[in-house]
């Protein structure tokens, strides 16, 4: 068969400093949630709220015959009881709206990969209900709930949902498989293209509307292609790891488009993978949230009210840090420093004065001291222009705390890649770059990992890339709960 043009299959590199770029946001920014409820109305979407409509009716149900089996009993204490809509009370409404907040943030209104769900939506209805007995507790220990109530609307929940479900998805599988595979984009090695193709169209008769070779899966080219084509499906096989698999994951999730890795190029994302079948091929399916997003919106969020919060609690100790700087040497007391951060973009970090004075004219005659293996990175372990009290702070990291200030500007995160001078970048090989996809950091994966005791930048990027692959708001707590911890023992910090 004839297949599409194939995208140029030059590298591109990104552009170090002043990187022109349409959208200037963190690759795991969501869109608009206009266009979110958009999507929501049409196509896939359509088909989720099929699933939420069951979810609905499966709760409902399974209230009114627990109300039913309990009209001999002791009913709903008053105290329970705020309003009544529909014929139910509150604490209805109440676990409704925490099931589809709940079943939104894991994923099960993603109707493409319901088939390892139905049990995982059981499970997390159970876990509500066994939460919402802990919560009725502390509200008022004294409350009598009727038993009979409880397991009755417990356990046909959780049957109705999962069998209301098993049905929807059921109906739904021949329009899903008629919707979700007649717009595919392939992307693949050269001889393996046409093999490819092949095999879509002869075994489930699904045309390739676009192509691009594995070399270009992450340039901009490919990308717009990707989107002019209006393919609803990537089909991806051996994205170099050096290009980092996961930067064209989080554009195509951000856009709304599935995206499946045949199995040479599942080691970078494997854990995000369900697996399934495609015209015989065994693939790796990474969905695009139907209402995706909200976990980052609440990283942000954190870190607004993290950085607020923290330089008002930590007033004094940033006062005491300022005094003893002044006491301890001449010269301002912040240092600020051009950095490079989202996108390339540069803008001055802050921090307290560790140095003397004139450390940036010096630094060019200690370049030769530098113990960074690739020199990318300048480190020298008994610097000179260290002052008394800039080693303590370097140990025990305290003279970042004033970056609070990027963070609450917006030009940092609480938690990421940490931004690097000019002088760094500079000597940064092409794929170093990606790690400016996304929001620099005031901490990080490479802080907890060694810090200065890692050689050679190569690794550093790795511990980077690494973070944007596996980002969940878990790591980034797991990251600010370690960062404490080499704070206080200052491992790693010179």
């Amino acid at each position: 068969m004839r297949l599409p043009p194939a995208m140029d299959c030059h590298r591109a590199v990104p552009a170090v400093m002043h990187q022109r770029s349409r959208h200037r946001q963190d690759i795991r920014a969501p869109r608009r949630l206009r266009s979110q409820l958009r999507d929501a109305l049409t196509g896939p979407g359509r088909q989720g709220l099929a699933l939420l409509a069951a979810d609905s009716l499966a709760l409902g149900l399974s209230w009114h015959i627990a109300r039913s089996l309990n009209q001999f009993f002791s009913p709903i204490p008053a105290q329970l009881v705020w309003w009544t809509w529909l014929g139910l009370p509150s604490p209805f409404w109440v676990l409704m709206a925490c099931t589809v907040v709940l079943f939104v943030y894991s994923g099960l209104y993603d109707i493409a990969s319901q088939g390892q769900k139905h049990l995982r939506a059981g499970k997390l209805l159970s876990l509500l209900y066994l939460m919402a007995l802990v919560v009725m507790y502390f509200y008022d220990p004294k409350l009598d709930l009727p038993r009979s109530l409880f397991f009755s609307a417990w356990l046909s929940g959780v049957a109705l949902v999962v069998g209301l479900r098993l049905i929807v998805t059921l109906l739904l599988r021949p329009l899903t498989q008629a919707q979700g595979l007649t717009a595919v984009f392939l992307i693949a090695p050269a001889p393996r293209l046409k093999r490819l193709a092949d095999v879509l169209s002869q075994r489930a008769n699904v045309p390739v509307i676009g192509a691009a070779l594995a070399t270009t899966a992450n340039s901009p080219t490919t990308y717009q292609a990707i989107l002019a084509s209006g393919a609803t499906l990537v089909l991806a096989e051996s994205i170099p790891s050096a290009d980092l698999a996961s930067e064209l994951y989080w554009k195509l999730r951000r856009a709304g488009i599935a995206m499946q890795l045949l199995p040479t190029s599942r080691d970078m994302l494997y854990r995000r993978g369900t697996p399934e079948t495609v015209a015989g091929l065994p693939t790796l399916r990474l969905d695009a949230p139907l209402m995706g997003g909200w976990d980052y919106r609440l990283k942000r969020w954190l870190d607004y009210l993290g950085s607020g919060l923290g330089l008002l609690f930590l007033a004094p100790v940033l006062l005491g840090i300022a005094l003893a700087i002044r006491l301890d040497s001449t010269g301002p007391i912040f240092f600020r420093q051009e950095r490079v951060g989202l996108h390339g973009k540069p803008f001055h970090v802050w921090k307290f004065r560790t140095m003397v004075v004139d450390a940036p004219q010096l630094q060019t005659l200690l370049e030769r001291q530098n113990e960074s293996a690739d020199g990318v990175l300048f480190k020298v372990k008994h610097d000179p222009r260290i002052t008394r009290v800039g080693r303590l702070l370097r140990r025990t990291s305290l003279d970042e705390l004033p970056q609070l200030l990027n963070v609450l500007c917006g030009q940092m995160s609480l938690v990421g890649p940490r931004p690097l001078p000019v002088r760094d970048v500079a000597k940064f090989d092409g794929w170093h770059n990606i790690r400016h996809q996304v929001l620099p950091g005031v901490t990080g994966l490479w802080q907890i990992s060694g810090r200065s005791d890692i050689d050679t930048f190569d690794d550093v990027a790795r511990l980077d890339l690494h973070y944007i692959d596996n980002w969940s708001l878990n790591l980034d707590l797991e990251i600010l709960a370690a960062t404490l911890g080499i704070v206080l023992w200052g491992k790693g910090a010179y």
